[in-house]
C-alpha cells in the first residue's frame, strides 16, 4: 500500500512520523505513526514494537503523552502506533457512546452488519499495517512485539496469544483481560460479534489461555487506584488463568497509580526494556 506522509519531526536523534494508508479492511484511510530510532535512520533493520491504544484514543495519544521516544532511541526500537477504529466509514450510532463505534474498535474483526463493512481492526493490525510498515520502514520482521493500554492491552494480549507466529514479545498497561466477563467487552462483543460463544472466546485473553493458547513471558502493570479496576479490568482473572496454565506472567500492582497516561509514562521504560530483551533473544 502507498504510504502518505502527514508530518515528520526529528526526535532524540530519530524521526517521529505521522502517516496514513488506504485500508481495505477498514474501508478507507487509516492513520498511524512511526518512530524510527537513530539506528534505523542509519540503515540498520531494527526490532519493531506495535502499540495499541485504548478507548477514544488515536495514533497520536501515546506519541504525545507516553514519553517513549527517548528510551526507544537508546534501545533501537521502531515504535508503531495506530488509530483505534475506522473513522471515514460511518454507520448509524457509531458516535452515540464513547465505548462503542468510533474510537472503540476493540482490535477484532466484526462479523455483524453493518460493522463488518469496516470494523476489521484485527486484519488491519496483523496484515495490512504490518505489511505496509515493514515494507516501507527499516524494521526486522523477525523481531516483532506488541503492547497496549486498556482496550489496547486487551488487543495486545489476544493478538499475541492468537498469533504467536507474529509476535515474539507482549506487555500491557491496565488491560481488559476478560472482556467476556465485563461491561466494556460485553457491549462491544455483542455489537460486533453477536451472542456469546466461540467468537467471544477468540478475543478474550483469559479464555484463550484456558483454551491452551500460549505466548512468551507477559508483563502487565496495573494501578491500584485505577477507577476501572474492579468493574472492567479484573487482573486477578488473568493471574489465575496464567497460574493454572503455566503461562509466564509478571503482574505488577503499582500502588496509587490510576488509568491515565501519567501511569503509562511512569513505567513505559520498563516495558520497552522488557520487549528489547525478548526481541534480542535467538
Amino acid at each position: 500500500m502507498n504510504v502518505t506522509t502527514r508530518a515528520e519531526h526529528r526526535c532524540f536523534g530519530g524521526l517521529q512520523g505521522f502517516y496514513s494508508i488506504e485500508s481495505v479492511a477498514c474501508a478507507g484511510p487509516m492513520r498511524f505513526a512511526v518512530f524510527q530510532p537513530p539506528k534505523a535512520l542509519a540503515g540498520e533493520r531494527v526490532p519493531i514494537l506495535y502499540y495499541l491504544a485504548g478507548l477514544t484514543c488515536t495514533e497520536e495519544t501515546f506519541v504525545i503523552k507516553a514519553g517513549a521516544q527517548r528510551v526507544a532511541a537508546e534501545l533501537g526500537l521502531l515504535l508503531v502506533t495506530l488509530d483505534t477504529s475506522p473513522r471515514s466509514a460511518r454507520f448509524p450510532g457509531d458516535d452515540a457512546s464513547w465505548d462503542f463505534g468510533i474510537g472503540a474498535g476493540f482490535y477484532l474483526d466484526a462479523t455483524l452488519a453493518p460493522w463488518n463493512g469496516a470494523y476489521r481492526m484485527k486484519t488491519f493490525v496483523t496484515e495490512e499495517l504490518r505489511a505496509t510498515v515493514e515494507g516501507a520502514f527499516p524494521a526486522d520482521p523477525g523481531r516483532r512485539g506488541i503492547f497496549g493500554h486498556s482496550m489496547g492491552g486487551h488487543g495486545a494480549l489476544t493478538l499475541a496469544l492468537s498469533r504467536p507466529d507474529l509476535y515474539r514479545s507482549v506487555s500491557a498497561f491496565a488491560p481488559i483481560v476478560a472482556p467476556s466477563q465485563v461491561p466494556w467487552g460485553q457491549k462491544a462483543f455483542t455489537g460486533y460479534l453477536g451472542a456469546a460463544g466461540p467468537a467471544w472466546d477468540a478475543h478474550d485473553a483469559v479464555r484463550l489461555i484456558e483454551g491452551g493458547r500460549r505466548t512468551g513471558p507477559i508483563l502487565v502493570d496495573q494501578g491500584t487506584k485505577d477507577q476501572f479496576l474492579e468493574r472492567e479490568l479484573k487482573p486477578e482473572l488473568l493471574e489465575l488463568a496464567c497460574q493454572a496454565a503455566g503461562q509466564p506472567l509478571q503482574l505488577r500492582r503499582q500502588e496509587g497509580d490510576d488509568h491515565s497516561y501519567y501511569f503509562i509514562a511512569s513505567f513505559v521504560a520498563d516495558h520497552l526494556h522488557h520487549h528489547a530483551r525478548q526481541l534480542d533473544q535467538g
